[in-house]
């Protein structure tokens, strides 16, 4: 029963990703604090892996997706 909540969850802390990440990808660079996507990509990456070792897969695909989100921002940061 509770898992489906769960699963709304990750699907609108993921979607909140994809505006940004668009904008990004349109404008060729991010203008969003360096720091914060950093601190952001190493957070969700350790809480992929500890998701992934306890077999929490709602947790595990929201990290894993909030990391790449994070990471295509990290990038476009540095190469414009």
């Amino acid at each position: 029963m509770s898992s489906w909540i769960g699963y709304v969850g990750l699907v609108c802390f993921a979607l909140a990703w994809i505006p940004q990440s668009m904008e990004t990808i349109r404008a060729g660079r991010c203008v969003v604090n360096r720091s914060f996507l950093a601190l952001s990509a190493m957070g969700s990456f350790a809480l992929t892996l500890y998701a992934y070792s306890r077999g929490d897969t709602v947790f595990y695909s929201l990290n894993a997706l909030t990391t790449a989100g994070a990471l295509t921002n990290i990038y476009f940061s540095f190469f414009p």
